[in-house]
């Protein structure tokens, strides 16, 4: 006969009868009305066999009678499992204490996202979404709804056309649409001056008076178009290119130092929860005299959304420090190389650069030293607003 599971939850034992009349304990078993199953006879004069936990204090007088001996193999049932959990009292309570944390950790806002924000500071928007109730740490349900942070947004931020608010899991993203704004344009009347002495390569006056011609000398501030043009001021508007001498003192080191990897590392494991990180391998100093650190996170994810913990590891990479020695040419060519770098960057993509003269070169304490004068073919124009005499 097979026990029920309610029997079986109720608590029940598995013992091993040996020795003397097995036979005549199975019957004074059946006689006594003892509930008993799933009977396995061993061929070794033993048997199996399964009871409720109260049915076994009834067992000495038959063991008497009959000259068996039990031993109790395996227990089994709700009152044993709930012995094991009290003995394991503190494992249980950390482990509920632990899904208590991480559900917590789930119900609140860890990360808020804004885009589409190119001229509204981003702390700004956070500043306004904190007091519409919206900031980090905020528990989810305790946030107002997306239309009315939305509309909460929109009210405190100027310049925007529309604000939406959307959550996935602990990250909530507000998305930004700043109103357009009419393009300012100058309607001040102006002249266009040089920026630089040169002579000039190409003129071209779409708006005002032409003041110069190609193949013109001209110094930095002159007049190169004027704003007034048929006896009216207008706002100049023209391409004037120019080639211009570019001066550079250069002073570049025969030493170059580089930092490389060596190849050591050492890695270390974290456990993190939020901003809380609990370190769990990799202990001890690396002893590195110079290192880089390269962390990486891999959060817990439930469907599409990443949980604020998992593991955190930093890979600490051993670094040196390498010395090129560079020849005199290499090192001069450099210079040279970054000198116009400079004149591209300050001057515009446009510009072009045509010659390039050597006026003094010399190395010195490990350096070398170089003046070079660099002609250069660039644009020359810039606003220079139109001042009208107003009298006393």
């Amino acid at each position: 006969m097979r026990s029920s599971i309610l029997t079986k939850w109720s608590g029940a034992i598995t013992v091993v009868v040996r020795g003397g009349d097995i036979e005549g304990f199975i019957n004074e078993v059946n006689a006594a009305g003892i509930h008993i199953w799933d009977i396995k006879p061993n061929n070794d004069r033993k048997m199996e066999l399964c009871m409720k936990v109260d049915s076994f204090f009834a067992l000495r007088p038959l063991l008497k009678r009959t000259g068996c001996r039990v031993s109790v193999k395996e227990r089994f049932g709700l009152p044993f499992m709930l012995l094991r959990l009290w003995r394991r009292k503190w494992f249980a309570a950390g482990f509920i204490l632990f899904a208590a944390v991480l559900f917590s950790l789930t119900r609140m806002v860890w990360d808020i996202e804004v885009t589409g924000n190119d001229k509204i500071a981003k702390q700004d928007i956070l500043l306004a979404a904190k007091e519409e109730g919206l900031y980090p740490f905020q528990w989810t349900f305790a946030l107002p709804s997306q239309d009315k942070l939305s509309a909460g947004l929109s009210r405190k931020l100027k310049g925007i056309s529309w604000v939406g608010v959307s959550r996935t899991g602990t990250k909530v993203h507000i998305q930004i649409v700043e109103a357009t704004e009419p393009e300012k344009k100058l309607v001040s009347p102006s002249h266009l001056v040089s920026k630089a002495d040169g002579v000039i390569t190409f003129i071209y006056a779409e708006k005002g008076q032409p003041e110069v011609k190609k193949h013109d000398r001209v110094k930095k501030g002159q007049i190169l178009v004027s704003g007034y043009q048929g006896g009216k001021a207008v706002v100049s508007k023209g391409q004037i290119r120019a080639n211009v001498w570019h001066e550079y003192n250069i002073e570049v080191p025969l030493i170059r130092k580089q930092n490389v990897f060596t190849g050591e590392e050492k890695e270390r494991g974290y456990l993190y929860f939020g901003r809380t990180a609990i370190q769990l391998t990799g202990y001890g100093n690396a002893g590195f005299e110079s290192s880089r650190v390269t962390t990486e996170f891999d959060p817990l994810t439930w469907r599409s959304f990443k949980l604020p913990i998992g593991w955190m590891s930093e890979k600490i990479q051993e670094t040196a420090v390498l010395e090129f020695k560079l020849s005199e040419e290499k090192a001069a060519a450099d210079g040279i190389e970054r000198a116009k770098e400079d004149i591209l960057a300050k001057n515009g993509a446009d510009t072009t650069i045509l010659n390039q003269k050597i006026l003094h070169e010399k190395t010195d304490n490990g350096k070398v030293y170089m003046k070079v004068l660099f002609e250069v073919e660039q644009s020359i124009a810039e606003e220079l607003p139109i001042v009208y005499d107003q009298g006393e």
